[in-house]
């Protein structure tokens, strides 16, 4: 076998020194080419870290066994000899900014599971990494933000057990996370480390407003499409997609999934959760009524004010109201309001006449005409309606299963609107139902009834009582309960670090606005937020943000993430929603939803690389395609098998993760 030269470049010799000559021949393995080249440099030092990085072919050598030949490497490559774990700049969903050691050598997936073991993160599948957005170069501008180091921290300090202490629980990992006076062992061991650990696990305050105004704001549903552009591939490592060295990323809950939420236990998960709904707040990446936004205001202040003093921990369970748990066993019989659209109104009509038939689909932002009046019963996870509480008793106009439909709030407390948007499933798509509650109280049986019929539990259901009362619970905070004197006088609340822009500019117009007739006024905003604050001023730390966290999760845009589309056969570009059960297909000049397709009514999906189009088969022989305009179709793959991956995941104690059904669902033809 011939001897010919390896031009291999040593990071560690410096970037001006020339590339050192290793003599190898073609059936050397990887193993022995590292050994020449570390035996070359004569540097003393661990080396167990490095590997070989091919530059032309965007390729890490990492089979140490295989042989150049089986690797293509000729005498023409150009090989780097570097460390596989380099320093890397995460911006956190808080705003904070950590520098780390992350794996630059894996897939981004495992890369992300040992970044979050690091930072005590259960379930790393949730998470992924995402550019920042391009920011314009000003001159004027030389602050520079605050960094905190956990460089000198190894990655695998997250699983090293160093005392026993008050409390253990299964990680996503399969792992048992150790913790030690309230943090884990390795967050202890320097004060700068606990000063992390502070960062990551309490709520910080919210910047000064002319940082806000500098955060990049999605003002279209085409921007919201362009930022999931930026997130990276899972299945490839961060140096083959052009990460350097100290380069920033962001790291973001991307599947609106969340498993297994123990307060005591994710400390640092919740709160980083709360944090990027709060953001999302802001900056109106959701969509939420007046009403809404003064509950996130409030609930913001709230937790602001507790954070200082409290720390997040698991609140004491409840007792179970034994009268209230037999209520469940009862059908609920009540007369409900039946609101479908003008186009379904003789349907309901020409209905009365036959024993089933469908009801039409049309968007929620459509004219609504007004309810008609019907008889409903609800018994196990069905729903039937009649003409009159007398005719019950016969055959009802229709029966709709729940099992598996959208389970919407609309409700407005102080218009005593108390709405519940069903969105049914149907062989072809998703049908839109709409019922009207009288009051509070039957609104909340039965928008827990639906909630849990949809997740296919029924009455009898030992939840059902708690899920009652958390709605209760939700609709008493929207209640305005004015407060004293002295609290509707607080000049110390920020508004703009509490409410998004629009309501802020609302606001300002009416104080404007009477000022103008007055001459002078006090603001309007600060009273408002007070008057929700009385609602949640006596909850607990974790109580407040888990309550933060539900009200999000029931907003109707909840966890859609956006893409521009041209489906195959049309000639406009049009709006796929991704959500965690649901494929969404948007009008992108109106905004209206145009079909709905559930993921458990998908037999198959499939991605023609070569013209990157994605093919989704589901029941009922209904095809669709679609090639995406604003992002990789590789995202949207990764979207939909991720998704899917969400959905096996167990409840057995001590179940690990399964990263290669992961990579089969999400990787595509590279993965496999």
């Amino acid at each position: 076998m011939a001897v010919w030269d390896l031009s291999v470049m040593v990071e560690e010799l410096g970037p001006e020194a020339p590339a050192l000559k290793v003599s190898v021949t073609s059936d050397l393995h990887v193993g022995g080419v590292i050994l020449k080249i570390v035996q070359k440099t004569d540097i003393k030092k661990d080396w167990s870290d490095h590997a070989l990085w091919w530059e032309q072919k965007q390729q890490w050598l990492l089979k140490p066994a295989w042989t150049l030949d089986k690797c293509g490497v000729h005498a023409d490559a150009r090989l780097c000899f570097t460390p596989q774990h380099k320093p890397l700049r995460l911006g956190l969903p808080n705003g904070a900014t950590v520098s780390l050691r992350a794996c630059f050598s894996s897939p981004v997936f495992r890369s992300i599971m040992g970044i979050c073991r690091l930072l005590n993160i259960r379930h790393p599948e949730e998470l992924s990494l995402l550019r920042p957005a391009e920011e314009k170069k000003k001159k004027k501008d030389t602050a520079q933000e605050e960094l905190y180091d956990l460089t000198g921290v190894p990655l695998s300090a997250g699983i090293k057990c160093k005392t026993i202490l008050n409390y253990q629980h299964e990680s996503g990992l399969g792992a048992v996370v150790t913790l030690s006076d309230g943090m884990p062992a390795h967050f202890a061991e320097s004060p700068e480390a606990e000063a992390v650990y502070k960062m990551l696990s309490v709520s910080q305050p919210a910047p000064a407003p002319e940082t806000i105004n500098k955060l990049y704001r999605p003002t279209s549903v085409v921007e919201k499409a362009q930022v999931n552009s930026r997130w990276l591939d899972s299945s490839r490592s961060l140096l083959q997609q052009g990460v350097q060295e100290n380069s920033k990323l962001l790291l973001r809950f991307k599947y609106f999934s969340f498993y297994d939420l123990v307060p005591k236990v994710d400390v640092v998960r919740l709160t980083q959760l709360y944090e990027q709904a709060r953001w999302a707040v802001l900056l109106e990446e959701i969509e939420c009524t007046e009403e809404e936004m003064m509950l996130f205001a409030a609930l913001q202040y709230h937790i602001g004010k507790v954070s200082l003093t409290e720390a997040l921990v698991t609140p004491s369970p409840a007792m179970d109201d034994l009268d209230f748990a037999l209520q469940c066993l009862e059908i609920l019989c009540v007369v409900f309001f039946f609101k479908k659209k003008k186009i379904t109104a003789m349907i309901i009509i020409a209905i009365s006449f036959a024993s089933t038939s469908h009801f039409s689909y049309r968007p929620k932002r459509l004219t609504l005409k007004g309810y008609k009046q019907f008889w409903f019963t609800f018994k196990d996870m069905s729903i039937s309606y009649f003409k009159s509480k007398e005719e019950s008793f016969r055959e009802p106009i229709q029966q709709m299963n729940l099992k598996g439909c959208e389970v919407t709030p609309d409700v407005s407390v102080a218009n005593q609107k108390f709405c519940i948007k069903l969105l049914i499933p149907e062989p072809d798509g998703m049908n839109e139902v709409c019922l009207r509650c009288e009051n509070e109280q039957q609104y909340s049986n039965w928008m827990a009834a639906c909630r849990l019929a949809s997740k296919g539990k029924t009455l009898a259901d030992s939840s059902y009582p708690s899920e009652v009362q958390s709605i209760r619970s939700f609709l008493a905070m929207q209640r305005s309960v004015p407060g004293s004197n002295d609290a509707q006088t607080d000049e110390s609340i920020n508004t703009h670090s509490l409410v998004s822009p629009r309501y802020q500019k609302k606001y300002k117009a009416k104080q404007v606005r009477l000022c103008a007739v007055f001459y002078c006024r006090p603001s309007q905003l600060t009273p408002r937020i007070l008057e929700s604050y009385q609602n949640v001023a006596q909850l607990s730390l974790t109580d407040a943000v888990q309550r933060f966290l539900q009200i999000w999760q029931a907003l109707p845009d909840f966890g859609v993430s956006y893409f521009v589309v041209r489906f195959k056969g049309c000639r406009k570009d049009e709006v796929l929603g991704i959500a965690n059960n649901r494929l969404i297909r948007i009008d992108l000049g109106v905004g209206d939803v145009v079909k709905t397709w559930r993921y458990n009514t998908m037999k198959q999906w499939n991605v023609n690389w070569d013209i990157r189009q994605v093919a989704i088969e589901f029941n009922g022989n209904v095809n669709i395609a679609f090639s995406c305009l604003t992002a990789d179709c590789k995202i949207v793959h990764e979207y939909i098998g991720g998704y899917i991956f969400m959905s096996t995941r167990g409840k057995e104690p001590g179940e690990t993760l399964n990263e290669e059904l992961f990579h089969k669902l999400t990787g595509g033809h590279e993965a496999l």
